[in-house]
């Protein structure tokens, strides 16, 4: 059973390309490559034929995106409304990659070179709202401050940790679940693990990608809502001080 299990742990090669001196593709990145046609051609077929009036899957697709605009749009505000489609083609892949182990595909984001790859476009696409909004110069005066490095190094370290132990931790708990039919009955694992596998391959698996996007999002509201938090706090302070100089000013007169 040991044995089973370390087997299904490991990050398979599924195919050499004999250049180079050959070069190993991993399994999470051919299934990564079928995620992605997927969700393209899903995309192209759900949106061929839009009406004003939604019917159907419109209504259905409409209903996911109009969702998914809010939840990004309610933390970052119109001013980040520019992030929004990669925050949502982040939590789309994600959250069909924690999931595609009910197809019997191996979850891509059981591999943490994956999940450290996923860290990373998260921070580099924090760092860029930061040059975008705030200017190159901002951006190098606020490593300054050691915080804000410790931070460029914790936060993709904690956003790939989360993710890959979660999922991973999911994965072995499933495996745990069907190896005793295999092992011990000889038969496949069907029909027992429906219960356990809708807990941890699909909620766990969706909630793992909205926690990894809303914390993605979090970082670029701080990088892109911090000095205009800082200019309201200096425009209040100012009008309070006109606002106390005009009784003086009037009891002068």
């Amino acid at each position: 059973m040991a044995d089973e299990l370390i087997e299904q742990l490991e990050n398979k090669v599924a195919f050499t390309i004999p250049i180079f001196g050959g070069i190993p593709i991993a399994e999470s990145c051919v299934v990564t490559w079928i995620i992605m046609a997927v969700l393209v051609l899903l995309s192209i077929i759900l949106t061929r034929k839009l009406k004003k009036v939604p019917e159907g899957s419109q209504c259905l697709l409409e209903g996911v995106m109009d969702w998914l605009d809010k939840l990004f749009l309610d933390v970052l505000g119109e001013r980040g409304r520019k992030y929004v489609p990669v925050l949502e083609t982040l939590i789309l892949y994600i959250g069909v990659s924690n999931i595609i182990g009910i197809f019997g595909f191996v979850p891509p984001t059981k591999d943490v070179n994956v999940t450290a790859a996923l860290a990373g476009i998260a921070i580099i696409l924090v760092q860029a709202s930061f040059i975008i909004e705030k200017g190159p110069l901002k951006w190098l005066k606020s490593f300054l401050n050691p915080l804000n490095l410790l931070d460029l190094l914790t936060r993709p370290l904690s956003l790939c940790m989360r993710l890959f132990g979660n999922v991973l931790g999911a994965f072995i708990v499933m495996e745990l679940i069907k190896l005793p039919f295999k092992v011990i009955m000889g038969v496949p694992a069907i029909g027992v693990p429906v219960i356990f596998s809708a807990y941890f391959d699909i909620f766990d698996g969706l909630l793992q990608a909205y926690v990894f996007t809303f914390l993605t999002t979090l970082y670029i509201s701080e990088a892109i809502e911090e000095e205009e938090e800082k200019e309201e706090k200096v425009k209040k302070e100012k009008k309070t001080k006109k606002a106390k100089k005009r009784p003086q000013l009037q009891g002068g007169k």
